[in-house]
């Protein structure tokens, strides 16, 4: 799951002096108090459309001059290139109530508290049982995933999604890691269409032509294993399948380049190279993130170019989880907040792995 650079942080991210910080998450993100339409400013809830009462502006308070600068020389050029299509924007479904948890398997510290926890400092780093630990979690998160991409099919409602996951999850005897993250209510993110991250699984039905990423965190023996991917559903066009294509092409360049010793500025710096062939934009508020017996700790791995300092170090674990944006890569959250879509209802697409830094390079904890 995204941090925010700063805010759930596997996907979440924020100002970047603060994100060592122990404040909730969700002060590392500001919310902009007006709404924008096209270029105009508007103030006062009456002068929005219709559709635009229940969602904000997420503004990461560094990079917004570096923001612009993106949006003009790549992400607005591929906005002239979105053809007119009949998808439907997304909108709120019902929720149904949160799936219970048996009592003999272990809650993380968070669980029960409405509170966001801060960024942990200091890198998750293992000893060798540690590294078990994670490679246990990791392969359970990746086993359920997979089984999660089977049910995406049209018609299928995402809170059915939520429903499976969450059971196969607990008859493993792990617990769901977003499940009472900061007050979030399901035990997987699902973000479909223009839903960059954090997407509340509920009754809407999925599709035909749909895109879905699925984030899965489990919490196995005391270890956070994280990862995400994105499916298609039914008969999806050919520009999707290629942002979709091209976002895990970015992971795995990713981590390909990663071992100890490296900067962590280079994920950065390769995703976004890759990213900019293709004219996609790069989401740079939401990060990736340590891993390990903390859901979200040090180091902030930005998928944007930075100059971020920190190496990688041996046997620590971290997520990387680009996501990248047809058009517009600013994120507007809506009034749930959890959810967050793009600007201007352009297609978003991420995936996700927990790595683990070895003598030899990296090891994916998530795959089967």
């Amino acid at each position: 799951m995204a941090a925010m650079q700063p805010r759930f942080l596997s996907s979440f991210v924020g100002e970047r002096s603060l994100h060592p910080s122990q404040q909730p998450l969700r002060q590392l993100f500001r919310y902009q108090p007006d709404a924008y339409v096209g270029n105009k400013v508007i103030h006062k809830c009456h002068d929005l459309p219709r559709d635009y009462k229940w969602r904000k502006h997420v503004v990461m308070q560094l990079s917004r001059t570096l923001s612009s600068l993106t949006n003009l020389l790549f992400n607005k050029r591929n906005l002239e290139e979105i053809p007119n299509n009949r998808r439907k924007p997304l909108r709120p479904g019902k929720l149904s109530p949160p799936r219970p948890v048996p009592a003999h398997i272990p809650r993380p510290p968070y669980v029960n508290s409405q509170a966001l926890p801060g960024i942990a400092s200091g890198p998750e780093v293992h000893d060798e049982r540690g590294i078990e630990s994670m490679r246990a979690s990791g392969r359970l998160a990746a086993h359920v995933l997979e089984y999660a991409g089977t049910l995406v099919k049209p018609g299928v409602k995402t809170d059915e999604i939520d429903e499976a996951v969450h059971q196969m999850i607990i008859d493993n005897g792990a617990y769901p890691s977003p499940l009472g993250y900061g007050g979030f209510p399901k035990s997987v993110c699902t973000s479909a269409n223009e839903c960059i991250c954090h997407g509340i699984p509920d009754s809407r039905p999925l599709q035909d032509g749909d895109i879905i990423n699925i984030d899965v965190t489990v919490y196995l023996n005391g270890y956070h294993g994280d990862t995400s991917a994105t499916f298609f559903c039914g008969d999806v066009d050919d520009k999707a399948k290629k942002l979709v294509e091209v976002t895990k092409e970015c992971l795995y360049k990713a981590i390909s380049i990663c071992g100890p010793g490296v900067e962590y500025k280079k994920i950065g710096r390769t995703i976004h190279d890759h990213a900019d062939k293709y004219r996609y934009g790069v989401v740079h508020q939401f990060v990736g993130h340590g891993v390990g017996r903390v859901f979200h700790a040090d180091p902030v791995i930005l998928h944007c170019r930075n100059n971020d300092g920190g190496r990688m170090m041996l046997n620590q674990t971290f997520t990387i989880e680009p996501m990248l944006t047809m058009g517009s890569c600013n994120p507007i959250m809506w009034d749930d907040n959890w959810t967050v879509v793009t600007e201007d209802g352009s297609l978003s697409a991420q995936f996700e792995h927990t790595i683990l830094i070895t003598q030899e390079g990296v090891e994916i904890l998530t795959q089967c």
